[in-house]
This record gives C-alpha cells, sequence and structure tokens, in this order.
C-alpha cells in the first residue's frame, strides 16, 4: 500500500487537472504560452501517474481495470471480476 500522502497529492493533482482542463485548452488553441505558464504546474495533466484505485501502487498498473497486478490476480482468483478466470489449456 502507498503512503497516504503520496495517493491524497495524487488525487489533488486530478482535482486540479479536472479544474483547469477547459482553460487549459483554450489556451493552447489561442496559442497564449505565456498565459498557460502562469497555471498551477499541477494541472498539467502530464504530472498525472497511472495508480492502483485500491492500494495507490504505481507499478504493475492494469489501465483496462484501473488496478494493479496484484489486485488484478487477488480479485480475479475470488471471482470478484466478472469474465475473468485463470487460464488452463
Amino acid at each position: 500500500m502507498a503512503k497516504k500522502s503520496i495517493v491524497a497529492r495524487q488525487a489533488k493533482r486530478e482535482a486540479l487537472v479536472a479544474k483547469f482542463a477547459e482553460k487549459r485548452a483554450a489556451l493552447k488553441a489561442a496559442g497564449d504560452y505565456a498565459a498557460l505558464d502562469k497555471l498551477p504546474k499541477n494541472a498539467s495533466p502530464v504530472r498525472l501517474k497511472n495508480r492502483c484505485q485500491l492500494t495507490g501502487r504505481p507499478k504493475g498498473y492494469i489501465r483496462y481495470f484501473g488496478i494493479s497486478r496484484l489486485m488484478f490476480r487477488d480479485m480475479a482468483l475470488n471471482g470478484k471480476i466478472p469474465g475473468v478466470k485463470k487460464a488452463s489449456w
């Protein structure tokens, strides 16, 4: 499990990105890079990191499910993800 402070920081960044999304798009379309510079740095979507929604783990992230490989395996084996089962052939 990731530190709570890091998970909170990521949530704060996500909120800032959502808040300034329209403004960023308008400034980019207008080509006003000086005004873009004055926006908060954390409002840039590039600063976001894919993290597991359950544990906050940054590595082994499965984008389709939004969770890490460890949580995916655990949930799949417990039958908590519909349509997913362990392969055997």
